[in-house]
């Protein structure tokens, strides 16, 4: 890529702590190797060192959304610090193009002596607004904080809800080229982080995002590509449905520990465009079957040989036009005894998102019914079937052991069955209900 298309270049990154076990040694650090120097002996060294990140590297394009994902220490944070330019690598650098605005820890950028007017003032400042542009601005930050009176007051008063509203305030309305967020949006309250979500899709359309989450289904919904940091190194860039879904794979496997050895299967399903409008009004739905494409894990202690959708009614016509009631089943079979087997799908849209779902946990705790190995066994759950927007579903199903404290998913399946929508009828929302009624009243007073 040309440096007009780069945003952001990270070129073999690493970041060093020194860590010390006792203040006598920072200061023998200190004084110490100088001595030795001078007197021509082998300097020693006082500390063990951290490397928060080693030799990272990856770019970032104009306009794009990328996600981050790790677990907690994996050197998540020190990146976005280094990138904002508040830490200083220890070697390789990182160039940058345009404004950057971030929300970081909460509270960070702000003094908590200062009150929250005071606290606009600074920080805007500190990310390249004059006084005059805060002015300008000053009443839209305000109102978009929605603090009241509190922002009079010093902000060592506010909890984290509002620490959050107002850092975020202020990042909105810095005309920002380059927006960095850290899973700050976790202390919100449901309608403030609506308007950040609003705000973030709108930033979208013309700016650069660095989305830090461990939430892989938000990070599927919102980034485009994703970097999957480990032990302060890249273990996988790519799309972020595939970052997600290793990464996924990944925490499960340090939850089971030697119990159980996830490994890894499949492709991954083919990304087709969606299909043409159909002209009776209505909606289609055809679903193909993908179990040999699927991409996922299995333990080896059981297997899903198949995943179905039909309809309940007599028809054979494999077109669902939205509304029918329907039957899901989940066919697997056991390689190895199962004390307290537990089948189950959801049904996600492109983006990765959770639309619905169901699983047998509920029958399992209600009548354990244990499996023999070599034994088929099924999951069957009926439903009427919601009216979904255009474009391509896929459906994961899973086949595990154990209750809700404690299972293994011994077989789960990302794209086991593709479902694809074609509707001309408009859809609102991510799932569409059938109304009865729908028209405009005059009311003559």
């Amino acid at each position: 890529m040309s440096s007009d298309e780069i945003a952001i270049r990270v070129s073999n990154l690493s970041k060093r702590y020194e860590i010390y076990d006792t203040p006598r040694d920072r200061l023998k650090q200190f004084m110490l190797p100088r001595a030795q120097r001078l007197l021509g002996r082998p300097t020693g060294q006082y500390f063990r060192e951290f490397w928060a990140l080693n030799d990272v590297s990856f770019e970032i394009r104009r306009g794009e959304t990328v996600g981050v994902i790790g677990r907690n220490g994996s050197g998540k944070s020190t990146l976005l610090q280094m990138i904002c330019g508040t830490l200083t690598p220890t070697s390789g650098s990182i160039e940058t193009s345009g404004r950057i605005a971030a929300l970081l820890e909460l509270g960070s950028g702000f003094n908590p002596e200062f009150t929250g007017r005071e606290n606009i003032y600074m920080n805007a400042s500190v990310l390249g607004l004059s006084i005059e542009e805060i002015d300008a601005r000053y009443d839209d930050i305000v109102a978009f904080a929605d603090i009241g009176q509190f922002v009079e007051q010093p902000v060592k008063t506010y909890s984290s809800g509002m620490y959050l509203r107002l850092a975020f305030a202020v990042i909105a309305h810095v005309d920002a080229d380059i927006l960095v967020v850290d899973e700050a949006l976790a202390v919100g309250d449901a309608v403030f982080t609506q308007k950040c979500m609003r705000f973030i899709r709108k930033f979208q359309e013309r700016g650069t995002l660095i989305f830090v989450s461990h939430d892989t289904a938000s990070v599927q919904n919102l980034c485009r590509s994703g970097i999957w940091l480990k032990h302060g190194r890249v273990e996988q860039l790519g799309t972020a449905k595939a970052v997600s879904e290793a990464y996924l794979q990944y925490t499960l496997q340090e939850i089971y520990g030697a119990e159980s050895k996830l490994t890894s299967i499949g492709g991954g399903a083919d990304e087709a465009a969606v299909p043409a409008l159909t002209s009776d009004y209505g909606t289609q739905a055809s679903v193909r079957d993908n179990l040999s494409d699927a991409n996922g894990w299995k333990t080896g202690h059981a297997d899903i040989v198949s995943v179905a959708l039909t309809k309940l009614s007599d028809e054979t016509d494999a077109v669902f036009e939205g509304d029918e009631r329907v039957r899901m089943t989940v066919r697997a079979r056991a390689h190895q005894a199962l004390e307290r087997p537990i089948l189950g799908f959801l049904v996600r849209d492109r983006l990765g998102q959770d639309l619905f779902g169901e699983n047998t946990l509920h029958f399992t705790g209600l009548r354990p019914t244990p499996v023999a190995a070599g034994a088929l066994f099924e999951g069957v759950f009926e439903f009427r079937l919601p009216m979904l927007p255009n474009g391509q579903y896929a459906v994961m199903a899973s086949v595990a052991d154990g209750d809700l404290q404690n299972h293994v998913q011994h077989h789960w399946l990302h794209d086991a069955l593709i479902i694809n929508i074609s509707s001309s009828k408009i859809r609102y929302g991510l799932v569409g209900l059938p109304f009865t009624r729908a028209e405009l009243e005059v009311i003559h007073e």
